[in-house]
């Protein structure tokens, strides 16, 4: 079975790595394609992958996944339509384009599955939201999701989600990076040094987030195990409130959400 990518950038890169690092597909059977032979070769001396400066070679894969910026995708798609099958499956990873947008410029008898992976992809540790079209079989869904979760987590959602999945996962790490790099800034002013307080801001996010995941108890009362009476984190946390935390975070996530709806 060869894997295609039309675009290789971070994301294509860490599906990628996932790919080969779990054994499923060999490198062989890879092919991306890019806009520059500079990326090429970049990804090919990474990973030893094929690779092209023509996406209707990449058309060719069983697999092919659209990695590129959404302002691309209609000029790549009219450049691959008349390449692709029935048979073949078509992976978009393109935010704000849903699988009617798709359908409209390849034909309603086209096999398409849109995605969204976050960058944690990188890590290992993504977490992507999966919604197919009605020409996709049981089979071939779990040939994907074998693949994406090689690199992460995969849920099916319905795709009228797929705008909140932008919000509360595929843009969201941003947004804890600044929280990151907010704590660590106030540990310097305390008179940690830098790398110091990047490692402990960060490792406590981690930690908290794999006690939200292990525990599977409400973030509220996981919170509330940290506020002694009358101790420190409650202040921290009243203070949080007062500058209006909770508010600006789910303010940031509707702007998000909108921005992708209006893609």
């Amino acid at each position: 079975m060869r894997l295609g990518f039309i675009g290789a950038g971070n994301m294509a890169k860490a599906i990628i790595g996932g790919v080969l690092r779990a054994g499923l597909i060999p490198k062989e059977e890879i092919i991306a394609s890019a806009a520059t032979g500079e990326t090429l070769e970049r990804i090919k001396g990474e990973y030893g992958i094929c690779t092209t400066l023509d996406n209707k070679e990449v058309a060719a894969a069983a697999i092919v996944f659209i990695a590129v910026k959404p302002v691309f995708c209609d000029a790549v798609l009219e450049e691959i339509k008349e390449q692709l099958t029935e048979e073949q499956i078509i992976v978009s990873i393109v935010a704000g384009r849903s699988l009617t947008w798709f359908e409209d410029r390849l034909g309603k008898g086209k096999k398409i599955i849109r995605t969204m992976p976050n960058t944690p992809a990188l890590v290992g540790e993504a977490v992507t939201a999966v919604c197919e079209n009605g020409q996709v079989t049981q089979e071939e869904r779990d040939r994907v999701l074998e693949i994406l979760e090689s690199f992460g987590e995969a849920q099916i959602i319905p795709e009228r989600l797929m705008d909140a999945v932008v919000a509360v996962s595929g843009s969201s790490p941003a947004y804890v990076f600044m929280f990151i790099e907010a704590m660590a800034d106030a540990a310097v002013a305390e008179g940690m040094p830098r790398a110091q307080a990047y490692r402990f801001a960060a490792q406590s996010v981690l930690g908290s987030a794999k006690m939200v995941l292990d525990t599977g108890k409400h973030p509220a009362e996981l919170k509330d195990m940290v506020c002694s009476p009358a101790g420190t984190t409650i202040d921290a946390v009243k203070a949080l409130e007062e500058k209006g935390f909770r508010s600006a975070v789910m303010e940031a996530m509707h702007v998000c959400a909108e921005k992708s709806r209006n893609l």
